[in-house]
């Protein structure tokens, strides 16, 4: 069965291009995405990561620690991140995790128990492992997402879904559609209209099940 919105991800140690990564201790107390790749040295993928590296700023101000996992091992990270440094124009300051065995695409359900990786193999052989989760503080899965080998990821969005994320967290609000930092949010139907008009002062009522305010200042 699949990774659920609000499980717990799971633990695991792996061997990365900057050392041994224990997962959970390695998230801390942080916000963590963790977005994964078939194999080093393939068009998409370097781009991918070239996009990651040029956000260095914008993760560490959300507070939130960014990790990939490619399937393949140490050495060829540590010679690929050349080749991503090059294409996205920024250092690659965060960890790869070294996953030739599968022990982490299988852990998060990206491959199948029984797959493996057979000689001469392609990026094709482990296409699937091509998702992204954000993960929480308290380790639970906010958002995945999977793509195929022949769409890019937008990192744009990504950052727009963890903004909205963050905005949400153990908050009773959501986010309308193609909201950003700034705009008004939802309030939760569980909010009565006078707790909500305690808690978020004067809103507006589109529709009975639809109220919109300002999230307060933090």
């Amino acid at each position: 069965m699949g990774l659920r919105i609000n499980d717990i991800v799971p633990d695991f140690t792996a061997d990365s291009n900057v050392g041994t990564i224990s997962f959970h201790d390695w998230i801390g107390d942080s916000w963590a995405i963790l977005f994964s790749h078939p194999k080093d040295f393939t068009p998409v993928c370097t781009t991918e990561f070239g996009a990651v590296a040029q956000l260095a700023a914008e993760w560490e101000k959300r507070n939130t620690k960014v990790i990939g996992v490619s399937v393949d091992g140490v050495e060829e990270h540590c010679k690929w991140i050349a080749d991503i440094e090059t294409v996205g124009g920024a250092d690659v300051t965060f960890p790869i995790i070294a996953d030739d065995k599968l022990d982490v695409s299988k852990l998060y359900d990206m491959l199948p128990a029984d797959a493996y990786l057979p000689d001469g193999r392609t990026a094709a052989d482990s296409a699937s492992v091509r998702s992204v989760f954000i993960i929480s503080p308290d380790k639970k899965l906010q958002l995945s997402m999977t793509y195929p080998m022949s769409v890019g990821r937008n990192f744009g969005e990504i950052l727009r879904a963890l903004d909205a994320l963050q905005a949400t967290w153990q908050t009773p609000v959501a986010t309308p559609a193609n909201w950003m930092v700034g705009q008004d949010v939802i309030i939760a139907l569980s909010v009565s209209d006078d707790d909500a008009r305690a808690r978020f002062g004067e809103y507006e009522v589109v529709l009975p099940y639809l109220r919109k305010a300002k999230l307060p200042a933090a």
